[in-house]
């Protein structure tokens, strides 16, 4: 019998690179590896990267760096980067990295078994093309991992969208969503194994279906996911605000399953900042689609991306963004410094704006998004919520879920709950998160 391998996978970015690392491990498995969470029992690390900001390629570089004396003291050991970094970087990777082995694009998570057992021979590999659509179309890894609670689901790839900041379609491609069949298929094989809510995903989940006649829009793929038994909630990311359609927010008054929270990226609140990022949308716009959001779901929780020091941004479009971001009461947001990235139109912009003053931007934002989370938060002591248990938490005794608003609730109970939707009365708002206590006979 062979020994077994080990496969140590790091993934930066977001919720679609999470996915996108689940199918790199159970691919790897097919092919000998088990996942290992300890970088020094490996015999294949690989990073799967982020390149939408220049923060989170540069970690990237450093976490090569970092593991570098692995190689040292085990020569075999084996070093793969993948996802948005290796799709923009390609071959140079290879030359900046000469300890590196494999590199592998967007386009070519299902090569992964090969890339890797050519590694294993000695060859140094870059494989970063796109492929045309319909052969993408057969591309996307199915889940066949055990269970769990909560899974990711690719619905989409790619954005046709090009704001001026934004590489992800240099990176991850064209629009191209998935057909309906083969996603409820696999969402209903997930049900049977006992998941019981799922995120659907993609670059801009809102533009599934519209290049192709033969498919749902995103309201009706919602529909039919909402009539798969055994899934209790559903939830998806990323939207684009002018791809929020009419019927798509009546999902949110007409489905139950569907959960009172939407990621609605802003990115701005000046209108004319909006312009210059090409959004498609004014600030007026944006409003106008959260206002008839609540009026679906009046309690709808709305998170958002936000990006401080835009080429060209005043202090009075920096106002007008803090405004937004008051007058739409986020349960949350992701906040970021603009970086320029290569190809996209903003990085030949005039006015980049001194880094000091993106940071000053960044935490006087910061903190009236922390008021503003910190009151949602303690309104909710009190009430009572659906939380769905996940699993442990870190203090003993204690188990953790998320309530619908997307929140983490912890409360004492037993582990036996995992997987089922306990009623938790909310006892304390903290600024991350909530405590609760068990509600019996309800």
């Amino acid at each position: 019998m062979e020994s077994p391998k080990f496969l140590y996978l790091q993934t930066f970015g977001c919720q679609m690179n999470v996915s996108d690392s689940e199918k790199i491990a159970s691919l790897l498995a097919g092919v000998g590896y088990q996942l290992t969470e300890e970088s020094t029992a490996a015999d294949l690390i690989i990073l799967n990267t982020c390149t939408v900001r220049a923060k989170a390629e540069e970690k990237v570089y450093r976490q090569l760096e970092n593991l570098r004396p692995l190689k040292r003291k085990k020569p075999s050991l084996l070093f793969g980067v993948g996802g948005c970094v290796a799709q923009q970087e390609g071959e140079r990777l290879l030359e900046k990295v000469p300890y590196l082995d494999l590199v592998f694009g967007t386009h070519n998570l299902h090569r992964i078994p090969q890339i890797v057992l050519a590694a294993e021979e000695g060859r140094r590999l870059s494989e970063t093309d796109f492929i045309d659509n319909e052969t993408r179309l057969g591309l996307f890894p199915s889940d066949d991992q055990p269970g769990g609670v909560t899974r990711f689901v690719t619905v989409m790839q790619g954005c046709d969208n090009y704001c001026s900041y934004c590489i992800v379609p240099y990176v991850r491609g064209r629009e191209i969503s998935r057909r309906s069949a083969d996603i409820i298929a696999e969402i209903s094989q997930m049900a049977a194994n006992g998941v019981k809510e799922i995120t659907l995903l993609g670059q801009n989940v809102n533009s599934y279906g519209l290049n192709d006649p033969d498919q749902p829009d995103f309201a009706g793929l919602l529909r039919m996911v909402s009539d798969i038994v055994g899934i209790e909630r559903i939830r998806f990311t990323t939207s684009h605000p002018k791809d929020i359609t009419r019927p798509l927010i009546d999902c949110f008054a007409q489905l139950p399953k569907l959960c009172g929270h939407i990621h609605l990226p802003a990115q701005a609140g000046s209108s004319a900042v909006l312009a210059r990022m090409n959004r498609g949308y004014t600030r007026q716009d944006y409003l106008d689609k959260v206002a008839a959001l609540r009026a679906a779901r009046p309690d709808i929780a709305i998170t958002s991306d936000i990006i401080v020091g835009f080429p060209g941004e005043s202090e009075a479009d920096f106002a007008e963004t803090l405004s937004l971001v008051e007058e739409t009461r986020y349960t949350d947001i992701f906040s970021f410094i603009y970086s320029k990235r290569p190809g996209t139109a903003a990085a030949e912009f005039d006015g980049d704006l001194p880094y000091d003053l993106k940071l000053e931007r960044l935490d006087r934002l910061a903190e009236v998004q922390k008021k503003i989370t910190r009151e949602f938060n303690k309104a909710q002591v009190g009430s009572v919520q659906k939380v769905l248990v996940e699993r442990a938490s870190r203090r003993p005794g204690q188990i953790f879920g998320r309530s619908s608003y997307n929140q983490i609730v912890n409360f004492d109970g037993d582990i036996s709950l995992v997987g089922s939707l306990a009623d938790v009365e909310i006892i304390e708002g903290y600024q991350n998160s909530l405590l609760g206590r068990l509600v019996t006979g309800h």
